[in-house]
């Protein structure tokens, strides 16, 4: 079966969806972007998203596309159209096609809207995180509003590649005082000894990851302490566990930063129950 995206207000076959050279998207990074997961063909955790993409739009003063009800029309028709029923939709949304400058285009362009849908095996996702995965560490050199989900990502892209030429599943990235802040596509999280869960505080410094957001309704159900503070590589080495989430990952252990096992090397007991509960507290409609 071939794929559709919605391009603009048409659904058209995914390999003829194209965009204007002229998009601003294209032209400057200028733009934002979604990925919500779909579950059972339904969506995950969607007011959440949607809400984070209106605040970026308005950090970038870009207008939204439609309103929220025809949105989620779009976003469940993409789904439908691809037959997802386990997967991801993504969707970006651009300050629109106008004459190459950068100052922002005439009051009344169009933003521009795309939406993809995809299938992903969740199998194979859990056989992953039944193993674990390995992580390194890397300056972050990001710009400073990295809590708005622009579509400007070169440096996450040279991290995230850096992470797999050495053989690991993720990059956390260190700023200037010697913190981690998150990781390429993900947040980062470890546990300490005493079983309190740990994860930097969401400031200009992380995206305010939605999966996270999520957790932390999850956590204050399972009654686990959460605390919002930085913290350093040698102490997520030294801690008894260690994971990231994201919303195509959701709870991913991590058992090796920067070649040091983290506990005993294996899956950790908190993030494993923590992945197997997730979707008990998740907006799933």
């Amino acid at each position: 079966m071939s794929r559709v995206a919605y391009v603009n207000g048409s659904y058209v076959p995914h390999g003829e969806a194209a965009v204007h050279i002229e998009d601003r998207g294209y032209q400057f990074a200028d733009g934002v972007y979604e990925v919500c997961e779909v579950r059972g063909s339904r969506l995950v955790d969607e007011t959440r998203h949607v809400d984070r993409l209106e605040r970026s739009l308005k950090e970038l003063r870009i207008a939204m596309p439609m309103g929220r009800g025809p949105l989620g029309v779009v976003l469940r028709e993409t789904v439908r159209r691809n037959r997802v029923r386990n997967g991801l939709v993504y969707l970006q949304v651009t300050r629109g096609v106008a004459r190459r400058d950068h100052a922002f285009p005439k009051p009344g362009t169009p933003p521009a809207l795309v939406v993809t849908a995809k299938s992903i095996d969740f199998a194979k996702n859990d056989a992953t995180a039944a193993k674990g995965v390995k992580v390194i560490s890397l300056p972050d050199n990001r710009w400073e509003r990295v809590d708005i989900k622009s579509v400007g990502l070169l440096p996450n892209c040279l991290a995230k590649q850096a992470a797999r030429e050495a053989g690991a599943y993720e990059a956390w990235l260190v700023d200037d005082e010697g913190n981690v802040t998150e990781g390429s596509s993900t947040n980062a999280w470890i546990i300490t000894k005493d079983g309190v869960l740990v994860t930097r505080f969401a400031d200009n410094g992380i995206l305010k990851g939605i999966t996270r957001t999520t957790l932390f309704d999850l956590c204050k159900r399972e009654n686990i302490r959460i605390e919002e503070r930085p913290f350093t590589i040698a102490e997520a080495q030294n801690a008894k566990e260690a994971f990231l989430s994201s919303a195509t990952t959701i709870v991913m252990p991590i058992v090796e930063i920067d070649g040091r096992p983290v506990g005993n090397g294996m899956p950790g007991q908190i993030a494993t129950e923590l992945r197997s509960k997730f979707h008990e507290v998740a907006e799933i409609k």
